[in-house]
């Protein structure tokens, strides 16, 4: 294994840097009201500002009345269709819909039978590594973050590509389809070189089986005996479909579109989205929630005495336990607020898995918090919308019930949402967009330049 190497600065030194770089970093926050800034490139009512037009995917979470916003249960729509109708239509044929939704994204109908089929065959044909990529780059320098290990693999895979940097449609869709294939290997055996280098565990790797759906393939990869039910691999093939795609605004297909427009290659693109996914505030959530449970079983005593869950929720709004940031994870999101149309379909699936599990008590436990948590909110934040759970909410849960590792969370959800990627990055390439350039106002007061001497 590699050897890490980091050199640390003087401590005097570099503290004193710190802060110096601290206080040039600060902007008067008064500046923000008067230039009129919408921070977040929201309004303060929580609508986003409008910087683009897609055809892939539509979050639906209001309706405007005569000038005024009023709230509406979530929708989601995969290229104009309910994502509620495509769950049902692949659950009451009783098959995986994953591949069914990554036709559909990419290419903007759904596809019979014969089409379906010769997609799959097409993906499992070219879902194996490169010869020794596993070795040279993955087991060769574990992380401790399965999200770097992503980023770091897909940057490594255009040295692979005789053509990394051509960008015509067939050239970016060929190669869009082999990451879509690839991620889910690259997810786990860096998960499995972790637990290796990391946790003292057994390295075992197992190769994709072209006859699995990606969802059963990633459990067959997972776990050393490959074993897995039914349930299990259905309800991860759900998951995938809902987190696959959320309209072009959600931070990381806003980079997809924003790097696809400077006219950069393939590799590049999902590496930065790659990035942005793993951040705590977008793709990182569901493990927060799985940990902020943790802490909750850990205090309360009684899971179904509502009045003890809703002193426990007080004090974590607070900031006065578990890790003290005032957050209830998995309650509210930047765009829902009566209701997560994902969180809602899971939430109707992992019961069963739950009884099938044996964790019923714990199901129970996170419908008490779902329920209470949006009233203790209420009483000590002041909300411009209604707050609801949204997707991490229950995804975490139903991850922990399938016996995932916590590491492996947003790795899955990085699986699922390369397929919106792929489909926002070819979208901006068709439609030949200008290079993404907002404005940034410069507000420090202009100065004359010191000399050395007089400083």
């Amino acid at each position: 294994m590699r050897k890490k190497v980091f050199d640390n600065f003087s401590e005097d030194i570099f503290n004193n840097l710190v802060k110096k770089v601290e206080k040039a970093s600060e902007i008067e926050k008064q500046h923000y009201d008067k230039y009129i800034v919408k921070r977040g490139l929201r309004d303060l009512d929580g609508r986003g500002v409008l910087v683009g037009l897609t055809n892939i995917g539509e979050v639906h979470s209001y309706i405007i009345d005569e000038g005024e916003m009023i709230p509406v249960p979530g929708r989601l729509l995969y290229r104009g269709i309910d994502i509620n109708d495509i769950v049902r239509g692949f659950l009451d044929d009783e098959r995986f819909g994953f591949e069914e939704t990554c036709y559909l994204l990419l290419f903007g109908e759904l596809p019979d039978a014969g089409e379906l089929q010769e997609f799959k065959t097409m993906l499992a044909n070219h879902q194996n590594l490169p010869a020794f990529f596993a070795r040279d780059m993955i087991l060769e320098s574990p992380s401790k973050d399965i999200m770097n290990v992503l980023a770091r693999g897909v940057l490594a895979l255009y040295t692979y590509d005789d053509r990394a940097d051509d960008i015509s449609v067939a050239n970016v869709l060929r190669q869009c389809l082999q990451l879509i294939i690839w991620l889910p290997s690259l997810a786990v055996y860096g998960y499995q070189a972790y637990s290796h280098y990391h946790g003292k565990n057994s390295l075992v790797l197992h190769s994709p089986q072209p006859d699995l759906s990606i969802a059963e393939n990633i459990l067959y990869l997972l776990r050393a005996d490959n074993s897995f039910s039914k349930m299990e691999a259905k309800i991860l093939d759900l998951a995938l479909v809902l987190h696959a795609e959320h309209g072009g605004g959600n931070n990381s297909s806003f980079v997809t579109h924003v790097l696809t427009s400077t006219g950069t290659d393939t590799y590049s693109v999902m590496a930065a989205a790659l990035g942005s996914l793993k951040g705590p505030r977008h793709g990182g959530a569901n493990a927060k929630v799985v940990r902020m449970f943790e802490n909750i079983k850990e205090n309360v005593a009684d899971w179904n005495d509502e009045d003890e869950i809703k002193n426990y929720l007080t004090r974590l709004i607070k900031g006065e336990v578990h890790d003290r940031a005032g957050l209830i994870y998995g309650m509210g999101h930047a765009v829902y607020s009566i209701s997560d149309p994902r969180a809602l379909i899971l939430r109707n699936h992992v019961k069963e898995l739950a009884v099938e599990k044996g964790m019923e008590k714990e199901y129970q436990l996170y419908a008490n918090v779902e329920k209470l948590a949006p009233l203790v909110i209420g009483e000590h934040r002041q909300i411009f919308k209604g707050v609801s759970a949204n997707v991490d909410f229950y995804s975490g849960l139903i991850y922990r019930m399938l016996d995932l590792p916590l590491e492996m969370y947003t790795p899955l959800f990085a699986v699922a949402r390369m397929v919106g990627w792929s489909a926002h990055r070819i979208e901006e390439i068709v439609n030949l967009g200008k290079i993404i350039r907002p404005a940034y106002k410069n507000v420090a007061e202009r100065r004359d330049y010191i000399p050395m001497d007089q400083r």
